[in-house]
C-alpha cells in the first residue's frame, strides 16, 4: 500500500525541485555556451548541435512555463533560430519569472491530475520529468562538444577541459 501525497508534500517536493532545476539550468547554460555555430551532427539520423541546443532550450522553458500555468499544451520546439546566440537568449529569458510563477502554486494545484500528452499525472511529478528530459538531451549535446572543437565545461564536477578546483 502506498501513501497518498498530501498538499504539504507536493509543496515540499516542488520547492526541492525548483532548487534542483536552478542548478541544472546553470549547468545547461554552460553547455549551451560551449557549442560552436555550425550544423555538425554525429550521424544523419541525429539532430545537429544547433537543433539539439534549441530542443533543450525550448523544451525546458516550455516545461517550466507550462507547469506554472498548470497546463501542458503544444510542446513543439517551434522554428529553429538562426543562431546559437538567439537560442541562449531564449533559454535565459523569462526563466526567473517562470520559476516564480511555479513557486506560487498551492499544494492542491500541484496534486491536480494534469493531462500530459494523454497521461494523467499529478502536476508536481512533471517537474522531475522536466529535469530528466533536460539532463538526457544535455548529455547528448555534451558528447558533441569535442568533435565541434569546444571545451567541455564542468557539469557535476570537473572535466578534462575544466578541472574541478575542489
Amino acid at each position: 500500500m502506498t501513501a497518498t501525497p498530501t498538499p504539504e508534500f507536493a509543496v515540499l517536493f516542488r520547492d526541492f525541485m525548483v532548487e534542483r532545476l536552478k542548478d541544472e539550468h546553470a549547468c545547461t547554460a554552460r553547455v549551451l555556451a560551449a557549442v560552436h555555430e555550425g550544423d555538425w551532427r554525429p550521424d544523419p539520423k541525429s539532430r545537429s548541435a544547433r537543433e539539439l541546443a534549441w530542443h533543450i532550450a525550448a523544451s525546458e522553458r516550455w516545461f517550466i512555463s507550462s507547469a506554472g500555468q498548470c497546463k501542458f499544451e503544444g510542446g513543439q520546439d517551434g522554428p529553429l533560430p538562426a543562431t546559437l546566440n538567439v537560442i541562449r537568449t531564449h533559454y535565459d529569458s523569462g526563466w526567473d519569472a517562470d520559476l516564480a510563477q511555479l513557486s506560487t502554486l498551492s499544494g492542491e494545484q500541484l496534486l491536480a491530475l494534469t493531462d500530459f500528452f494523454g497521461m494523467k499525472l499529478p502536476l508536481y511529478t512533471l517537474l522531475n520529468f522536466a529535469q530528466i528530459h533536460t539532463i538526457h538531451h544535455r548529455a547528448q549535446l555534451g558528447t558533441y562538444l569535442r568533435p565541434l572543437g569546444s571545451k567541455v565545461p564542468d557539469i557535476y564536477g570537473g572535466s578534462a577541459d575544466n578541472p574541478w578546483q575542489g
